[in-house]
């Protein structure tokens, strides 16, 4: 049986070796199926793009309509508390100075621009005379002759 190997010294005389013609890269079937699935991607993406907005509209009302459950249930808080009597005479003495009979109201009022602009708009007192003039001048009222 002969060798099916060659040995390695062995030099190429007959027949060479030639490459198999290689197929095509695309055969019309696979540019068939490209063309339907680029096609179908392409007929996609409209629906996909409104749903997508559409998504983002529904959450933004749903976190419109949480603030404004929210911002009820706070003004159920506030209406529940100007209902208490005693809440309301709290606020009429703080808003309105409301006082009951037989006392007596006292506002304290810190205006400290107001209390600037009428010290600039008194005159300043007469600056006090000096010691020495003071001391002279009764000299001299002791000294004077009375008018009789």
């Amino acid at each position: 049986m002969p060798s099916a190997r060659r040995p390695s010294g062995a030099t190429r005389s007959g027949a060479e070796r030639t490459d198999a013609p290689r197929p095509r890269a695309l055969t019309s079937r696979a540019t068939v199926l490209i063309a339907l699935v680029v096609a179908l991607a392409l007929a996609y993406t409209y629906p996909l793009r409104v749903y997508l907005e559409q998504e983002s509209q529904i959450a933004e009302m749903e976190s419109a309509t949480a603030a404004q459950r929210a911002e009820i249930a706070e003004t159920a808080k506030k209406l529940a508390k100007w209902r208490d009597d005693d809440y309301l005479r709290i606020q009429a003495r703080e808003r309105y100075f409301y006082v009951r009979p037989g006392e007596t109201p006292l506002l304290v009022v810190d205006d400290k621009e107001g209390a600037a602009r009428k010290a600039a708009e008194q005159t300043p007192a007469a600056a006090p005379d000096r010691w020495y003039d003071t001391l002279w001048s009764s000299v001299e009222a002791a000294n004077a002759e009375p008018q009789d």
